[in-house]
């Protein structure tokens, strides 16, 4: 069969199998090992030393020791009421604008994705925390839920971002390492989060129906004193934590993994400070961190016999000819590459888009001549789509699960609309002004 068939039949496959609910691993290393029989000839032994010789080298990757220790830190943050804390404030320091409570949910979610890059934890402890204020408050129940999840899917962008780990795991580039990928992201991250602050202020302020301000007598609670106060008091916490990780890295104090490492003290120490602390919580967060961990690493072999397979049979070479060999402007198949995984995010996981797509991808991109961090981050972004875009955003079943009774999936759908066009903006900001990746990176590391 030819290399051209092969990689179609493997694709199809592996969709068909998804579709049909099978697991993600499994289902990776089933196609992997059924076609890659085909290929060889049904040699069991040869087969089995190249998935053994490559997934030996995978595991042998020092940062993926980050994994777990950046798990560890969200499960643990997550009980420490640091973001519970931050919106009471920002509730009442911001609740009187238009669209107040929304830019609200905004800042608390973006300083809240820079210590955990779990979307989960995000979206249900803001989905908690502002769902009902919203909904009491008037908010327009599609502004409110698009809000909730659009600012949710942060987490797995901004660093540190368990994405990002697995991205840098994956390439085992120097162009494309970690630490360089958490600098890339910080900005990318921050330009989304502006793009949603001034969306819901415009569109708050033209039609004040959509996101009322709370009342001058809620307002006036506090004094402008306590409320700066009370903000810096409780905005420190997080800010000394997201330097314990994110810092450290980018003055060359500590690599990934020990950055990792620190961030799970750190936020462990918080939940000290805010007696959150217990056998159960302790016992509960890591039981979480080993399943979760379990998973993640489950998926890289899966992965890894996939990408083994199909590039040993020429799929790559085929994906290449097809987008560079074919003469088509790069920027054309730059866009065709996009569009691929913005449709692949329609119905699949973006651990499994990621595993896919990035062994095929990232040598098409280097022979199209594009810089290899720019393009992980375009490819990073895309892949927060995936969390936004109906009918198997993940988000968007992470809010409904605790949202209030009177939203319904369809106020959720058609809120996130507008803030998945949001984010294809950012993608194009970041495609004219590729400075916003690489201009951190390049300052840190050189």
């Amino acid at each position: 069969m030819s290399p051209e068939l092969m990689t179609a039949a493997m694709f199809i496959t592996l969709i068909l199998l998804l579709c049909l609910g099978h697991p993600l691993a499994f289902t990776l290393a089933g196609v992997a090992t059924l076609y890659g029989l085909i290929d060889n000839g049904f040699n069991i032994p040869g087969l089995m030393g190249m998935f053994s010789n490559n997934i030996w080298g995978l595991m042998e990757n020092y940062v993926l020791v980050a994994i777990p220790l950046f798990i560890l830190m969200a499960q643990l943050l997550d009980r420490s009421q640091v973001a519970e804390k931050l919106f009471d404030v920002l509730y009442l320091v911001l609740g009187q604008l238009k669209g107040g409570l929304g830019l609200a949910v905004v800042v608390v979610s973006t300083v809240f994705a820079a210590t955990t890059g779990i979307i989960g934890a995000s979206v249900v402890t803001m989905g908690l925390l502002a769902g009902p204020p919203l909904l009491n408050k008037g908010y327009q129940k599609e502004m409110a839920s698009g809000i909730i999840c659009a600012s949710g899917t942060l987490g797995i962008l901004i660093p540190p971002s368990i994405m990002l780990v697995v991205y840098g795991g994956l390439t085992g580039s120097q162009a494309t390492s970690v630490g360089k990928l958490f600098a890339g992201a910080i900005l990318p991250g921050i330009v989304l989060a502006g793009l949603y602050f001034i969306y819901i202020f415009t569109r708050c302020t033209i039609n004040p129906s959509l996101g009322p301000s709370i009342s001058k007598e809620e307002a006036a609670k506090w004094s402008f004193s306590r409320k700066l106060g009370l903000t810096m008091l409780y905005m420190l916490p997080p800010l000394g934590l997201i330097f314990m990780v994110i810092g450290t890295i980018l003055i060359g104090v500590a690599t990934p993994t020990e950055a990792a490492g620190m961030g799970a003290l750190g936020a462990l120490i918080l939940a000290l400070a805010n007696r959150a602390v217990t056998w159960d919580v302790i016992k509960q967060s890591s039981v979480k961190t080993i399943r979760i961990t379990c998973m993640v690493m489950l998926l890289f072999v899966g992965g890894k016999m996939f990408s083994t397979v199909f590039m040993s049979m020429g799929g790559g070479e085929v994906i290449n000819d097809m987008l560079v060999g074919s003469g088509i402007n790069r920027w054309m198949a730059l866009a065709f590459m996009m569009l691929i995984m913005f449709i692949m995010g329609m119905f699949i996981d973006w651990t499994a888009i990621l595993l896919v797509t990035v062994p095929i991808f990232m040598p098409v991109a280097m022979e199209l001549g594009f810089n290899q961090l720019w393009f992980a981050m375009l490819m990073c972004v895309m892949l927060q789509t995936s969390f936004l875009t109906p009918p198997f955003g993940y988000a968007l079943f992470y809010f409904f699960g605790v949202a209030p009774k009177d939203f319904t999936m369809l106020h959720i759908y058609k809120g996130v609309v507008p803030f998945l066009g949001l984010q294809l903006l950012g993608i194009l900001i970041l495609i004219l002004f590729p400075s916003l990746v690489t201009w951190l990176p390049s300052l840190a590391f050189g």
